[in-house]
Parts: C-alpha cells; structure tokens; sequence
C-alpha cells in the first residue's frame, strides 16, 4: 500500500469509514445516506456535499470505483486497496477499544 495513502486513510473520517463500509455492496451517494442513517440509528446523516467530495476524492485515490450508472445515479464499489485501508482502520478501532476496556496485554 502506497504511504501516501496510508497516511491519507488511516486514521480516516467517520465519512471515509461509512462510505468504505457501506460500498462493500455497489451503491450509490443517496443510497449510502440512506443505509449509514440506519446503520448509526440516525445519530450520523452525511451532508451531499461532504458524500460527494469524498467520493471524488476516494475515486481518485483508487479506494472505490465507478461501476456503472442507474437512472443517472453512479454506482460505486470499494477497491482491493480500499478494503485494505478499510481493514486497517477496523484494527486500529478494535486496539483502541481494547485499551478503553482495559484488554491490554
């Protein structure tokens, strides 16, 4: 894995974590809202703007991919490198809630 993205996504944003979360499955930005409202029971809504940049931007980076397009709504999906850093970032939170419980060895 490139440094650059290293250092980039990890620690990533709560966005970056939801959007790499919810596009193991192809989606699209309204659709990933939708599922990160439920997922979170409402406690997190993605801003349009914030979901749109971030998806450009992790396009770019090569974290997901355009895949196709649905009544002119874009369908994503997370990369190989994208569950790499998306993996990384879940060991980095199962750490830390190991040391917040006191599992340390």
């Amino acid at each position: 894995m490139d440094q650059h993205i290293k250092k980039v996504y990890v620690p990533m944003t709560e966005t970056a974590f939801y959007i790499l979360l919810c596009l193991r499955e192809p989606n699209h930005g309204y659709g990933i809202v939708q599922t990160v409202e439920k997922l979170t029971e409402g406690t997190i809504r993605l801003a349009p703007g914030t979901m749109y940049g971030s998806l450009s931007k992790m396009e770019k980076d090569g974290v997901i991919r355009f895949i196709r397009e649905e009544d002119k709504r874009k369908i994503y999906q997370i990369t190989d490198l994208g569950e790499e850093v998306l993996a990384l970032e879940i060991k980095r939170i199962e750490r830390l809630y190991k040391i917040a419980k006191g599992e340390t060895k």
